[in-house]
């Protein structure tokens, strides 16, 4: 079939599933400083872009596209389910069941919108295999007009896009558009997404520049923890493919580099080490959470996203705050060690889908994605933690080796095929799977 006989929307396909990821991830920033604006706009762009992708799909099955799926490696999945199961019942002993409904609603919201997402990429993948969408571009030119605001911003309007640190001492760039370590996680994933695309794409010069853009919003985020995880996702790749020169340039650049790489990480800013082992005066609070929090709602937690009886928790001996800073506490503080049960083995087995499935096209993508949110979790709101996009890309990653199209129709689909075949002049000849 020549491309200017199939649909319009289908033709542009793939800039379509990038502006409604775009938009998608946009919808987690501030873009006013007013608090009621910003949460309209969050509602509009979020469930926005979710009945866009929705309304994508039922686009997708009107023109006869069979919306036929089989899952595999569902027990990740299926345990995600749980640990929203529990939330959900979490309402009825959270110390605030208003706010624990609303973030569930918001994590289901981003569920829903993963998934319906999956299955359109897996449809038109199947049906439309001259209109490939791959999904490391999706998520390079996804982040990328945002790149480039926060790049142009930085420099355009420097006391928007910058947030005073340390009492007006450091300054890094997020402003109060978005966490400059959030900001930093994008930043790292856009970058070695751009790495991963570079070495498949035509089109080398605006992919570098993607690239070269991502890590100059990274190095301005002045995030440790993402800066680690970019050089650990970089040297993975490398280590896995097979050039020898890029393996010997990787080492090398890293010899040179490693003494600014120290600097930047273990002395920054003149904190030292002990700074780095606290974990930037974490540790202190997470023992506290320990000793004084848990133990006094030590099986189901305080509720979903609740991690006191009061909307802040202060130790005796520490700073006081309303998240824990390591979405894995933070699980734990809000729905006990039961929850904390079943998310660390939903981790578990998500990785594991990667291990069975690393081989596939999705491979790369799933480091690339996986490195800088796990990192996050550790120092911030994380996979498991309060709303924010690192778990909308966690969810991707749930669901990337899951949804496929299922090839043995029955004889009603078999039927509806072939009416759609000769209605559009054999439109597609969708590629057969093996079972």
């Amino acid at each position: 079939m020549q491309n200017e006989k199939l649909p319009y929307f289908v033709r542009n396909i793939s800039g379509l599933l990038i502006t409604i990821l775009c938009l998608k991830i946009a919808g987690y920033f501030s873009i006013v400083e007013d608090r009621g604006i910003n949460q309209v706009f969050k509602i509009i762009t979020r469930v926005g872009m979710t009945g866009a992708i929705v309304f994508l799909q039922f686009k997708l099955s009107k023109i006869g596209c069979i919306p036929t799926f089989r899952y595999k490696n569902v027990v990740s999945p299926l345990l995600y389910g749980a640990y929203l199961i529990l939330g959900f019942a979490s309402f009825s002993w959270s110390t605030d069941p208003t706010y624990s409904v609303l973030q569930w609603i918001m994590v289901v919201e981003s569920l829903t919108f993963v998934i319906v997402y999956m299955r359109v990429v897996a449809m038109v993948n199947f049906y439309f295999p001259e209109k490939p969408v791959n999904m490391v571009q999706m998520f390079v030119w996804g982040a990328f007009p945002i790149m480039i605001i926060f790049f142009i911003g930085s420099m355009a309007f420097p006391d928007l896009f910058w947030r005073g640190m340390r009492g007006g001492e450091e300054y890094r760039l997020g402003g109060y558009l978005m966490n400059p370590n959030e900001l930093g996680m994008l930043s790292s994933i856009a970058a070695a997404m751009g790495y991963i695309h570079f070495q498949k794409t035509k089109n080398k010069i605006i992919t570098v520049i993607s690239i070269l853009v991502a890590l100059a919003v990274l190095g301005m985020t002045s995030s440790r923890s993402t800066a680690i995880g970019f050089f650990l996702i970089i040297g993975i790749l490398i280590l896995k493919s097979d050039n020898a020169k890029l393996k010997i340039a990787m080492f090398s650049s890293m010899g040179i580099a490693f003494p600014f790489i120290l600097k930047f990480v273990i002395f920054k800013e003149g904190g030292g080490v002990e700074e780095v082992m606290s974990m930037t005066g974490r540790l202190p609070f997470w023992k506290a959470l320990l000793n004084e929090g848990i133990v006094r709602e030590p099986y189901f937690g305080y509720g979903f996203m609740r991690i006191n009886y009061t909307d802040y928790f202060q130790g005796l001996n520490t700073y006081p705050a309303k998240m824990t800073h390591n979405t894995f506490m933070q699980v734990l503080m809000n729905l006990g060690f039961v929850g904390f049960f079943i998310a660390f083995w939903q981790l578990v087995t998500t990785v594991r889908n990667y291990f069975k499935e690393k081989d596939s096209p999705y491979g790369d993508f799933f480091i690339a994605m996986f490195i800088p949110a796990f990192i996050n979790s550790i120092t911030e709101f994380g996979i498991f933690g309060e709303t924010n996009y690192g778990i909308l890309f966690y969810q991707f990653l749930i669901m990337l080796f899951v949804i496929e199209i299922r090839t043995n129709w029955t004889f009603q689909e078999k039927v509806r095929y072939a009416i759609f075949k000769k209605s559009t002049h054999k439109l597609v000849t969708p590629v057969q799977k093996s079972e």
